[in-house]
């Protein structure tokens, strides 16, 4: 989403900070009540394989992640995660994240907010 600057900055102030140093976003959608944000995981080598040939795979199958509602819509994010082709060994390897709560799929921002909130998570495997 590079053509325009000022909503993805805006965008910045409403997500997560941490996602936008390993992702980028590469559309927004509303439909009906539900933002829809697709984040693709940035094209950088993990550190622990900087000293393998590495080539691109593609991407895993994406994770749709809840986030704070914004503006009375449900906020989803469809991420993806790079696949790497470690070519001296054949070996398949992705980085591993941490943008959920463990065991959900809330953000682990509005997951510490909705327990504190109302005293537990709602099935986070539903989706509005």
């Amino acid at each position: 989403m590079k053509e325009n600057p000022h909503l993805v900055t805006l965008v910045q102030y409403i997500l997560p900070e941490e996602i936008f140093e390993y992702f980028e976003i590469t559309k927004i959608e509303a439909q009906g009540k539900e933002l829809h944000i697709y984040l693709d995981e940035n094209p950088v080598v993990h550190s622990g394989y900087s000293t393998y040939k590495l080539s691109s795979k593609g991407f895993h199958e994406e994770a749709i992640i809840k986030d704070y509602p914004i503006r009375n819509k449900a906020a989803l994010l469809h991420v993806r995660r790079r696949r790497w082709l470690v070519e001296e060994t054949g070996k398949v390897v992705s980085r591993e994240w941490h943008l959920t709560a463990e065991g959900t799929r809330y953000t682990q921002g509005f997951a510490t907010f909705l327990k504190g909130l109302i005293g537990y998570l709602p099935d986070s495997q539903s989706f509005p």
